[in-house]
């Protein structure tokens, strides 16, 4: 695959390492709008690096955020466009260094799998709504798909128990409950892999198939754990009992296993617990869980162990993600690769180009460096716990102290509910932070990370719990920060922005300005106009529900007229999460009140663009107009 000399990337998402672990890829943007397909060569050689794709055929239509990828074994990388009404597969890279079209599916949902048979590329399943499971095989010389049988239901996952890919587990949807099942390729049959109870969530997370290692999580114990069994050696023999150790049920903790040693007795643990990550090895049989030292950030959620290392996407809030590689049996041994600097106070932390390609190529020590010229240039943050209305608040501060000595402080509300803030890199809380905007990014009550309480207290109480947490932390704000400096600004995107509103209409003289990215008016209205996957998505997590107390039923429309801080709020005319027609009763609301627009309030719609206005094109451009906004006080 050709290099390609690229701005650096300060965003990557959609990580897919290679079969035989020597390759990755994911999306890659330097912040500009435009995604681009990065191949990374992980082998032990010396040979590390980022590789740019080629450019498509089409340099004004770039990838799009959902786009699939599968890292292939020569470097290249098969992708999967997702297009109105089909599914385009282009082969990018391999033999001729060009982007080649393998298939055009039509089809509702579509997902590659890693293959590591010799007699193909990859796998891909595909369903409709009767409903069917297709799998077809994409040939070595990407010819047409091959159809390999076709499965009664939906079927998920992706797991191989063979090292020929013959034997593929995969997650069988059935009334409401998952169970795990085994395809066998040569002949179409699917059997049964787990049943733990007949009322159980049963999943297979992984397999070594050469030590026949398999890792599970099953909520058959009463709530969902992590457990582990070894395949018998006649593996046409039903595996034995499954263990669950204790070791690994963590309180608070959302354990996640993201790569089996290539000795096939020890597991990568990803253990997530408030906005932080850390890494853990497991021994199942040894019965051992051992920390393994790494910066403070975050981890990506899967990962591969070759003999050259673990290798695990990674990020925090000064370093952009990049592939981390670390010996676990070497303290210290942490190298972070793709990262790049970017101008701090004054400079915008989206598009830079001047920063030079060759820093997106270097390998670093992150763990600690002695040179200081090896320090990150990136706005530093930290946690720091704020006062809630029933406890402590964690929440992600960009700039020391300084929100409360600093001209400007923004309080940035996450998307969700079932969401949080990660101590991560964010473009968005680091263009605000060079640009002189001190960031309060808290995880109010109904985030995840914090154990299942402190997540479903929102189950049909949107906009109560987590409001009294917002309303509690606007007075902290507002008595701690230095006599005459101006009030707090309120951020928010998605579920965030209509939190920023209930906050701004219902405490009206606690907030200077307030920016609403993509915001909904309350539950039952967006249920209204919401598509079929994101009405019962709303459901599930209580959304449907209108929340009965003193203040009443949290809709922005009956509220606003309380509504005293200049208001400015964006929408993407394409959003099929929710519907621009959400911003345009709130528009049409306002001017009912009597409110000025261009004065009491601004409305921005994006032509063109979808949920994820900071990801499409004039991305730069919006961060600029966002900002000014925020410092107009």
């Amino acid at each position: 695959m050709t290099t390609t000399l690229v701005a650096p990337a300060l965003r990557r998402v959609s990580y897919s390492f290679s079969a035989d672990g020597n390759h990755a890829a994911c999306l890659a943007t330097a912040g500009d709008g435009a995604w681009h397909v990065e191949s990374w060569s992980l082998r032990p050689d010396g040979g590390s690096g980022v590789l740019s794709a080629p450019e498509r055929p089409h340099a004004d239509k770039p990838e799009q955020l959902h786009t699939q990828l599968l890292a292939l074994d020569d470097g290249s990388v098969l992708v999967c466009r997702h297009e109105p009404g089909h599914h385009e597969l282009v082969l990018l890279g391999g033999p001729e260094d060009a982007e080649r079209r393998i298939a055009t599916v039509r089809s509702p949902g579509l997902r590659l799998l890693p293959y590591p048979g010799p007699d193909g590329l990859a796998l891909v399943l595909g369903t409709d709504t009767t409903p069917v499971t297709t799998v077809w095989r994409v040939p070595l010389d990407g010819g047409p798909l091959e159809v390999l049988t076709e499965l009664q239901g939906l079927f998920g996952g992706g797991v191989w128990l063979d090292p020929a890919g013959r034997r593929l587990a995969l997650d069988a949807v059935r009334d409401g409950r998952v169970k795990s099942a085994v395809l066998d390729l040569d002949d179409g049959w699917l059997n049964p892999l787990l049943e733990m109870s007949e009322t159980s969530n049963d999943r297979l997370q992984m397999c070594d198939p050469v030590s026949g290692l398999l890792v599970i999580s099953s909520d058959a114990p009463g709530h969902d754990r992590l457990g582990w069994i070894r395949l018998a050696e006649d593996r046409g023999e039903a595996p034995g009992r499954v263990r669950f150790p204790e070791m690994v049920h963590l309180p608070n903790t959302t354990v996640r296993p993201v790569a089996i040693a290539p000795d096939g007795d020890r597991v990568a643990l990803q253990l997530d617990r408030g906005a932080t990550s850390r890494l853990a090895v497991w021994g199942p049989e040894e019965g051992t869980l051992l920390d393994v030292k790494m910066p403070e950030g975050c981890l990506g959620g899967l990962g591969r162990w070759t003999r050259s290392g673990l290798h695990i996407p990674f990020s925090a809030p000064d370093r952009p993600s990049g592939l981390a590689t670390v010996l676990p049996d070497r303290p210290g041994s942490w190298h972070l690769t793709g990262t790049a600097g970017a101008p701090t106070a004054g400079g915008s932390a989206v598009g830079v180009a001047a920063v030079g390609a060759a820093a997106a190529t270097a390998s670093e020590e992150s763990a600690s460096a002695d040179d200081p010229a090896s320090e990150p240039v990136w706005e530093s943050a930290h946690l720091e716990l704020l006062v809630g209305e029933v406890g402590p608040v964690e929440s992600v501060v960009y700039g020391g102290l300084d929100w409360r000595t600093s001209e400007h402080v923004v309080l940035a509300l996450h998307g969700g509910p079932a969401a949080a803030w990660r101590f991560e890199f964010s473009p968005v809380l680091q263009h605000l932070a060079a640009n002189g905007v001190a960031v309060v990014a808290p995880n109010q009550r109904g985030s995840i990370g914090y154990g299942e309480s402190y997540a479903s207290c929102l189950h049909g109480a949107w906009g109560g719990p987590d409001l009294d947490d917002i309303t509690a932390i606007a007075r902290t704000l507002v008595s701690e920060r230095a006599a005459g400096l101006p009030l707090p600004a309120l951020f928010g995107t998605s579920y965030g922005a209509y939190l920023a509103l209930l906050a701004a209409c219902t405490s009206p003289d606690s907030w200077s300005r307030v920016l609403a990215i993509a915001p909904f008016l309350s539950g039952p209205r967006l249920i209204a106009e919401a598509s079929l996957p994101v009405r019962a998505l709303m459901t599930r997590l209580g959304g449907d529900v209108e929340l009965d107390d003193a203040l009443g039923p949290r809709d922005v429309v009956r509220l606003c007229e309380g509504l005293r801080a200049p208001l400015m709020f964006v929408h993407g005319d394409r959003d099929d999460i929710i519907p621009v027609g959400q911003s345009r009763t709130l528009r049409h609301r306002l001017l009912q009140l009597g409110r000025c627009e261009g004065t009491d309030f601004r409305y921005l719609e994006l032509p063109g663009q979808g949920h994820e206005v900071f990801a499409g094109d004039g991305a730069p451009e919006l961060y600029t107009r966002l900002t000014a906004f925020l410092r107009d006080s």
